[in-house]
């Protein structure tokens, strides 16, 4: 069944890994790539990634991508949105340790975040969801 818009916006708003399928090109298939990602209803879905990794040369040269996220308990649910990229910036330590916070419990943040200085420099890329696919499937248990 599928989600209302209300539904699937709280779904995505939740910390889910994400996979993040963008164009690579003619001839080939999309990259998809595993993400952590960021949600406000109504809003721009945002994700961080470095400024010169190959899914940032990607999302430049699509100019759009998509993000699915899915769960299996307590019910197999997922979400995928997909849009045009609205803007790119380069990310703050504010930015970076809150998407840190959203996915790891709190002792964890301080070495995460120390290890992330040896990846150097990331970037923020903005997207605005367009087109929706989303479906609840129930407990799959009871079938």
């Amino acid at each position: 069944m599928a989600l209302t818009p209300r539904e699937r916006e709280e779904f995505l708003t939740e910390a889910h890994i994400g996979a993040l399928s963008v164009s690579a090109g003619p001839d080939r298939g999309p990259l998809n790539v595993p993400i952590w990602y960021d949600y406000t209803p109504g809003g721009e879905l945002w994700l961080l990634t470095g400024p010169t990794s190959k899914k940032m040369d990607l999302i430049k040269a699509a100019g759009r991508f998509s993000l699915m996220v899915e769960r299996v308990e307590p019910t197999v649910r997922y979400v995928t949105a997909e849009g045009p990229v609205t803007r790119i910036a380069e990310s703050t330590d504010e930015l970076h340790e809150a998407m840190v916070r959203r996915y790891l419990a709190p002792e964890n943040v301080p070495g995460y975040l120390k290890f992330a200085e040896s990846l150097g420099p990331q970037s923020v890329v903005y997207m605005r969801p367009e087109h929706w696919l989303s479906a609840d499937l129930g407990d799959t248990r009871e079938l």
